[in-house]
């Protein structure tokens, strides 16, 4: 086990300009001491579809996958859409599943959004049930839902408000922590693979 911990942040919008993915960046100047914090782009990840997998995977599934193989976590910023997640991120989370064995098993997850209303909590809510079917494992806590009308922000779309700071970093360090925690959980259940 690596004493450095190599997370992968996708966010799921597209927009240039959005503030998820502002929030992801954020989280890069956040990290704990013993992790890092990798951005990949999910916008050239085409539609799913049966036909194109029989054929092949693309190469930027291939490349989803392989980045996250190397991640010992995930962490994603997504808006809400529509009460839901973006539909690039349901996108991705399904090309990734359908890799054998996939990048997703036993993968540690935590979850952050901005969002109006409820800054995007119930897009979170769908994102855990999602996660279920890929046996990946959400951490519960802290949650990070970062409400738009009430958050202030920088030129680049990165919040200021130091409260929004101290959840992200909070989310950092519990993170490691379910990491780490679930990393000596997935090696003990290896060496007693009968169950115990």
């Amino acid at each position: 086990m690596s004493s450095i911990l190599n997370v992968l942040g996708i966010s799921g919008s597209l927009r240039k300009a959005s503030k998820n993915s502002a929030l992801l960046r954020t989280a890069q100047g956040l990290v704990p001491e013993e992790m890092t914090l990798d951005i990949f782009d999910i916008s050239d990840i085409p539609l799913y579809n049966q036909d194109v997998e029989d054929d092949g995977f693309p190469p930027s599934v291939e490349r989803l996958a392989e980045a996250l193989e190397k991640a010992d976590a995930l962490l994603i910023a997504c808006p809400e859409y529509n009460w839901s997640i973006t539909p690039p991120l349901k996108n991705a989370i399904d090309w990734a599943s359908r890799k054998k064995p996939s990048p997703l098993d036993d993968m540690p997850v935590a979850i952050m959004g901005v969002g109006g209303g409820a800054g995007a909590g119930r897009a979170q809510q769908h994102l855990r049930q999602v996660f279920v079917f890929t046996n990946s494992h959400v951490m519960n806590k802290p949650e990070v839902a970062v409400r738009l009308r009430e958050t202030n922000f920088d030129d680049d779309g990165r919040p200021t408000d130091q409260h929004v700071l101290d959840n992200v970093s909070s989310l950092l360090v519990n993170l490691d922590a379910w990491t780490r925690r679930l990393q000596v959980f997935v090696k003990e259940y290896e060496d007693y693979p009968q169950g115990y």
